[in-house]
């Protein structure tokens, strides 16, 4: 196997990656809370995991890739507090809980099919998956790192030497936002494990039967149990973006690592930067939340958009603007171009030597912590090379970018407005006709439109105008 280096949040450092054993490398990546539409700042974990995952097939290892699926106990506030965001927003929009998460799991799915996110081997629902989280819960209760409060069972931070380790904040005042007297914590960043449904107010929806009564696992518990349930006691990756460090992962860890008497509970875990707009993080909590069809809207093309993920590190944080997109769009095109017009022509097989140098420099940048930044440039220069013939450079350009998850022909048309293909049509008729200076003027009433017609012997083929 090649030297894969990655970097380890845990251990703040690059790291040579050794798998745990000869099976198949176990990814976790913790999956969206699906009462909304996740927006743009939420795909960008996704594709950095479809990125390490894709980095390791090419490296030769087989991988088993869990992604949880949140629909249930996950709290408006981080600190156990306030409404779950499930119940909150099926009551919001007076239908079932169920219904809001069926509705935002698929668009969630969909969305990572068009950045051409591979699906993983599990979609684990935390819903599925109470037992499994109850015989953490008991198992923690069995080594007495549970207290009960009028509210719901919790986790002694106090009794874990090593909590906080991953952010560094060793059970600090910043693992929570209230204090502990509130609720009945002993201690600032203890956490819930099981929460009682309340006494008064409206019925939840989501609530089942435990040993400590009716009500609802806590968010830190779901990953704990599913990871495990999947992947085994130990396992080697867990991604998740930067936020999940001071809480949910600091959490994960101390309650796996204690209900199952091991350490270390995963071996890398791998975090990427937030994707800003202004400097600001986006979130929907601040009303700033495109998603991809906002994009399609001003002719950004979801891979063009998993282009621009890869014009920076997955831990830098990329700013958001429409100068930034249009330039991506406009990369991603070119190379598209290239490639749709010249992947078929007959290889001339004389630059063996060159193509590997350009081999080696990509997987280079890959397996260095994941460059993409430095991946993609070597793209440019085979682009450039002129010692290769065009279709050679062209099928080395698809190859390499697949490794990326760039696939160049899903952007070869656009969907365009009804008036815009009824332009085209009327084009097509025009010159059927002979009626060339018509028809010349439909293409600059297209190009007007923002479109470009290319024409090729399978018909027209219309593109966003570069």
């Amino acid at each position: 196997m090649v030297d894969l280096k990655l970097y380890d949040s845990l251990s703040r450092s690059v790291r040579v990656f050794e798998p745990l054993s000869a099976g198949p490398v176990g990814i976790y990546s913790c999956g969206p809370t699906v009462y909304a539409r996740q927006h743009l700042g939420n795909m960008r974990p996704y594709v950095f995991a479809d990125l390490l995952r894709r980095a390791l097939i090419s490296a030769g290892y087989a991988v088993k890739h869990v992604i949880n699926i949140t629909d249930v106990g996950h709290l408006t506030s981080d600190a156990d507090e306030g409404a779950d965001k499930v119940e909150l927003a099926a009551s919001r929009a007076q239908t079932s809980a169920l219904a809001i998460t069926e509705l935002y799991t698929a668009l969630f799915q969909a969305d990572l099919a068009r950045l051409s996110v591979l699906s993983p081997d599990v979609w684990a629902k935390a819903s599925a998956h109470i037992p499994e989280q109850i015989a953490m819960i008991e198992q923690l209760e069995a080594r007495g790192f549970t207290y009960k409060t009028a509210d719901g069972l919790y986790f002694d931070a106090s009794r874990a030497p090593h909590y906080g380790e991953l952010s560094g904040l060793r059970a600090s005042a910043e693992h929570s936002r209230v204090s502990a007297s509130q609720n009945g914590k002993r201690n600032l960043a203890d956490f819930a494990l099981w929460k009682f449904s309340a006494s008064e107010g409206p019925r939840r929806q989501l609530e089942w039967a435990s040993p400590w009564g009716v009500g609802f696992p806590g968010w830190h518990i779901e990953c704990s149990a599913m990871a495990s349930k999947y992947l085994g006691d130990q396992f080697e990756i867990h991604t998740g973006g930067i936020d999940h460090i001071a809480v949910h992962h600091s959490n994960e860890i101390a309650q796996a690592e204690h209900a199952l008497g091991v350490r270390p509970w995963v071996k890398y875990w791998m975090h990427g930067a937030w994707l800003t707009m202004e400097g600001a993080k986006i979130a929907k909590s601040a009303g700033l939340a495109p998603n991809l069809d906002d994009l399609h809207a001003i002719g950004v093309s979801a891979p063009a958009f998993r282009y621009y993920f890869m014009t920076a590190h997955y831990r830098s944080a990329l700013d958001l603007s429409l100068e930034a997109l249009r330039a991506a769009e406009t990369g991603f095109e070119r190379l598209s171009y290239f490639v749709e017009q010249h992947v078929e022509e007959p290889l001339a097989e004389l630059a063996a030597a060159a193509q590997a140098e350009w081999r080696r420099q990509f997987y280079d940048a890959l397996y260095d912590d994941l460059d993409a930044p430095r991946a993609l440039a070597v793209l440019w220069c085979i682009l450039a090379d002129a010692s290769l013939a065009t279709g050679e450079r062209a099928r080395l350009i698809a190859e390499l970018g697949a490794v990326l998850g760039l696939h160049w022909k899903t952007n070869r048309t656009v969907q365009a407005s009804p008036e815009a293909l009824q332009l085209v049509e009327a084009r097509e008729r025009a010159r059927a006709e002979r009626d060339f200076a018509k028809a010349d003027a439909l293409r600059a009433e297209l190009s007007s439109r923002g479109f470009a017609i290319e024409d090729s012997p399978e018909g027209p083929l219309l593109r966003r105008a570069r």
